[in-house]
């Protein structure tokens, strides 16, 4: 018998589909976001799971699959959703798609970081309302020449910002994380302490991981040692923003703008506040939202699967 893969989404791009098909037996629930209950029944006597969106994968979860599971794969670089140790307890392999998505999210965050910048939602905004003026003060933004950028988590995703942003005249990156890294070193990034990092960054972006260190990182407090100048980017997860803490920093002109892909939260209603700030550029999570990128998410998070199934190493391991 072949085994049995279940991948909980029917909007997966074919490319995984197809190679799944060709050693498994696939089931495809048929729904773009299906419920955590929609997937645990019919979830037992499936080897694999493949993972579409962030269905909360944890002791319960693994209860209810049954002993059958044998490989964890998530269409995603970030896994915050995946108790990952409890998986890796039960013999089961996780994988997940890095690497992959790294250039689609840091355009992201290019195209995040200029627009906050040149403060194009707030020029749309007057242009909407007939409000445009001639003088030469208008509208001024900042610009990257010349400047001191911030990157709060170094890692795939955050050394293809670096990369994208060294043809702009930027004067200096600066990093933070745990320790310093050879790949920092070879982009000529300095290593620094978060609050060196806030107090010295005309542009602060986010690229680090959601867990219990990042979790509501940026606060008041965070929002209070920036520049005033300094424009903010989270392309990373919501959740390390502290939503409250970001309205007021805007509102208050404590930061001068901000370039959201992700919110907390997310999807943001179409009354919230932060949607309605002319300095907030918002935009419904869209990092990795490319045909190509999407098409080679859904390969890699296949083949974690098969190589998992043949007692392979995945592709991306956890």
């Amino acid at each position: 018998m072949k085994p049995r893969v279940l991948i909980t989404s029917n909007d997966v791009p074919s490319a995984g589909i197809d190679l799944l098909r060709t050693k498994c037996d696939v089931t495809i629930i048929q729904t773009t976001n299906p419920s955590q209950e929609d997937v645990l029944q019919v979830l037992p006597g499936h080897d694999a799971i493949f993972v579409t969106n962030h269905l909360n994968i944890n002791s319960d979860f693994l209860n209810n699959a049954g002993t059958s599971l044998k490989v964890v794969s998530t269409m995603s670089a970030g896994y915050d959703h995946l108790d990952v140790p409890e998986i890796k307890r039960r013999g089961i392999k996780v994988g997940h798609t890095p690497m992959v998505l790294s250039d689609a999210v840091a355009e992201i965050a290019v195209l995040l970081t200029l627009n906050a910048a040149r403060r194009t939602y707030e020029g749309r905004l007057k242009l909407e309302q007939g409000q445009v003026m001639k003088n030469l003060q208008w509208l001024l933004g900042q610009e990257l020449r010349g400047s001191t950028v911030g990157i709060v988590g170094l890692g795939n995703i955050g050394q293809a910002i670096v990369k994208r942003l060294q043809g702009f005249s930027v004067a200096r990156f600066v990093y933070t994380g745990h320790s310093r890294k050879k790949a920092g070193d070879e982009l000529g990034a300095h290593f620094v302490s978060l609050d060196d990092l806030l107090e010295q960054s005309d542009f602060v972006i986010v690229s680090a991981p959601l867990n219990n260190e990042t979790r509501g990182l940026f606060d008041d407090n965070t929002f209070n040692k920036m520049k005033k100048n300094a424009v903010f980017v989270n392309i990373a997860r919501g959740q390390i923003v502290k939503t409250n803490a970001l309205i007021k920093a805007l509102r208050n002109n404590t930061i001068f703008a901000a370039g959201l892909d992700v919110t907390d939260p997310e999807p943001l209603p179409p009354d919230h506040e932060l949607l309605k700030i002319p300095n907030a550029v918002v935009i419904p999570h869209l990092g990795s939202a490319t045909v190509k990128t999407r098409n080679d998410m859904s390969f890699t998070a296949a083949q974690n699967i098969l190589n998992g199934l043949e007692g392979k190493p995945l592709i991306y391991e956890l």
